[in-house]
């Protein structure tokens, strides 16, 4: 098909799209249908090793490469963006952090669950007034006796209505902030004093869910804690590399469907007796798209080859989810355009499209965060 990172991806990827193809176009309508993932589906990818795919075989994972991991979330993203969010949920942000810094015991209570479909996880940092700026949580982690007592309000936090464990980021030494003040810990569904107060939805898919969650005098035990006191930012760091390169592919998947889209549109619509597809402009529109996307591709691919640890990397997955955020977005408004009336009427392919990928310039990280990243990187010393 097209120049693959590795062997292990290039095997991969067509039983993935077969599996796709087959199976997930009508669940993609259920999921849109009632705006939740029913049992059945996570059951179903469960069973293909889709859900924890990346955690470590001893816990029920793959033990997948980044670059195998999103090659998933692209072929998922060509039926539809909202599965990638469920399979981030049992093996991106979270379920990483927990397999790289969590204890044993940790692994053995939340990864086995995750990879059998039985459990989702929710990412924990922004924060009211804080948006983009996670050394400026608010939270606090108090200790109290042999455990941790847990006050502030988180919002915008994806799918944390419907999570049975959320990684929660807090200060327990304001003095130090995110130079080792910041900590990380592991929150219980139903944990007394952790409440979601509010639960908002989007203007894409009505799965994807964000919701405010306040903590209220929630006491939690020590072994509560992810890592080590006051390696929360590092742990948070290291998730959010990974969680923009998920979403670059979530992004490129889903708009090298729309651009495929645009063009069998562009050779059966007519008008005033030709195709669609005769009439220069639709031609620059669809050249412009390939052109951008092919750079899309090379630069995710040139990413997940090279060594993705330290600052420097942190700057290349930046550049990788702005520009592909970016181009998705520009290639599902020519779709749109392409498609006429038919692209702007709720319920057809083209305008879910158009709205679920518009999230993805804000989410993980806005744009304009990304370009402070990367502008960071190059004024370095």
């Amino acid at each position: 098909m097209f120049f693959e990172v590795n062997d292990e991806v290039r095997e991969m990827r067509q039983a993935i799209r077969r599996f796709v193809e087959k199976e997930l176009p009508a669940w993609a309508e259920e999921v849109d249908r009632t705006g939740s993932f029913p049992a059945e589906l996570m059951q179903l990818m469960a069973a293909q090793g889709l859900l924890g795919m990346r955690l470590p075989p001893e816990y029920g994972g793959m033990g997948a490469s980044l670059a195998q991991y999103c090659m998933v979330q692209e072929e998922l993203s060509r039926c539809h963006p909202m599965f990638t969010i469920l399979m981030s949920s049992t093996g991106g942000l979270s379920p990483m952090a927990i397999a790289q810094f969590g204890t044993d015991a940790q692994k053995r209570r939340y990864l086995p669950p995750l990879t059998r479909g039985e459990s989702r996880t929710s990412f924990a940092l922004t924060e009211p007034g804080t948006g983009s700026d996670a050394a400026a949580i608010r939270t606090r982690a108090e200790r109290h006796g042999d455990g941790w007592v847990l006050n502030g309000q988180k919002q915008f936090i994806s799918n944390a209505d419907v999570a049975d464990v959320v990684l929660v980021l807090a200060v327990t030494d304001k003095n130090l902030g995110a130079r080792g003040g910041i900590s990380a810990f592991l929150v219980d569904r139903g944990t007394p004093g952790m409440t979601v107060t509010r639960v908002d939805r989007t203007m894409g898919s009505a799965a994807w869910t964000l919701s405010e969650i306040t903590f209220e005098d929630c006491r939690i035990s020590s072994d509560a804690l992810l890592g080590e006191v006051g390696q929360g930012f590092f742990i948070a760091s290291s998730a959010l590399t990974e969680g923009r390169m998920s979403v670059a592919s979530t992004c490129l998947g889903a708009a090298e469907r729309l651009l495929e889209m645009a063009a069998e549109y562009a050779k059966t619509r007519k008008t005033f007796g030709a195709p669609l597809a005769d009439r220069q402009a639709i031609q620059w529109m669809l050249a412009d798209s390939a052109t951008e996307l092919a750079a899309a591709r090379a630069l995710v691919q040139q990413t997940l080859a090279s060594d993705l640890s330290g600052k420097a990397a942190r700057a290349r997955a930046s550049m990788c989810k702005l520009y592909c955020s970016e181009t998705a977005g520009r290639v599902a408004d020519r779709t749109v355009q392409i498609h006429g009336a038919t692209g702007v009427i709720a319920g057809f392919p083209v305008e879910r499209f158009y709205r679920d990928l518009r999230l993805f310039r804000v989410g993980e990280g806005s744009s304009e965060m990304q370009r402070l990243v990367i502008a960071r990187d190059l004024l370095a010393d």
